[in-house]
Order: C-alpha cells, then sequence, then structure tokens
C-alpha cells in the first residue's frame, strides 16, 4: 500500500515541539529494552494460533500431551513443540504424573492476559 506524502503528513505535528507535560505521563511505564524484549517474546507467543488453542484448552484444566493432541487434532510432537516454547515463555509448566506430563498455565495472570485480549476482540 502506497501512502501519499500529503496523507503521510496528516500524521505528524505540524511543528517540531515537545510536550514535557505529556512526556511526563509517558515516562514512567516506558519499558528499558530488556523489558520491552521480553513483552514483545510474551505477545509472540500469542502470535500462533495453535498455541492460542492450546492456552484456551488450558484456561480451566490441566492436561497431558495426548489430551491436547486428540483435542486439536495434532500430532504429539507437534503439541509438545508448541509447549516447549510455552514454557520457554514462562506461560505454562507442567507436573509429572506416572509416564505422563500434565500441562497447566503458569498462573493467574496468563489466564487474564488471554481472557482480556479475547474480551477486546468483542468490543
Amino acid at each position: 500500500m502506497i501512502i501519499s506524502p500529503e496523507l503521510a503528513a496528516k500524521d505528524c505535528c505540524d511543528e517540531q515541539e515537545t510536550h514535557p507535560d505529556l512526556l511526563a505521563r509517558a515516562i514512567p511505564d516506558l519499558p528499558d529494552e530488556y523489558e520491552a524484549g521480553r513483552l514483545a517474546d510474551l505477545f509472540k507467543a500469542l502470535a500462533d494460533p495453535t498455541r492460542v488453542r492450546i492456552i484456551a484448552a488450558l484456561l480451566h484444566t490441566e492436561l497431558c500431551v495426548d489430551d491436547l493432541a486428540n483435542l486439536l487434532d495434532m500430532s504429539q510432537s507437534a503439541i509438545s513443540h508448541q509447549l516447549r516454547l510455552l514454557r520457554n515463555l514462562h506461560l505454562v509448566q507442567f507436573r509429572r504424573s506416572g509416564k505422563h506430563a500434565f500441562y497447566r498455565l503458569v498462573d493467574d495472570h496468563v489466564r487474564d492476559l488471554f481472557q482480556r485480549s479475547r474480551e477486546h476482540l468483542d468490543c
């Protein structure tokens, strides 16, 4: 999509001038580079439909890889790969019970983020 210079100019200020009062309100919540990278990684986790469906399946219960594979009609290896990514991002954790590993969301923050995102889509 090509944007005309006239249209692009409407997104900019007419004069180059800073607004210290507005900047002062923005600064406290501005993440540093490290935190911004971690936040970006978190949102990347939700950028994949399979991972979104896995998180949805784990909202109210824990499930083993077999359960998730059956529920999502995918191979165990594909589910395991996605769970490994989610685990590395500290979104899911597991516990062993015999030969099974049961996965669950790490905490209510993940659940809340997911549910609020769904609510946002309904606006």
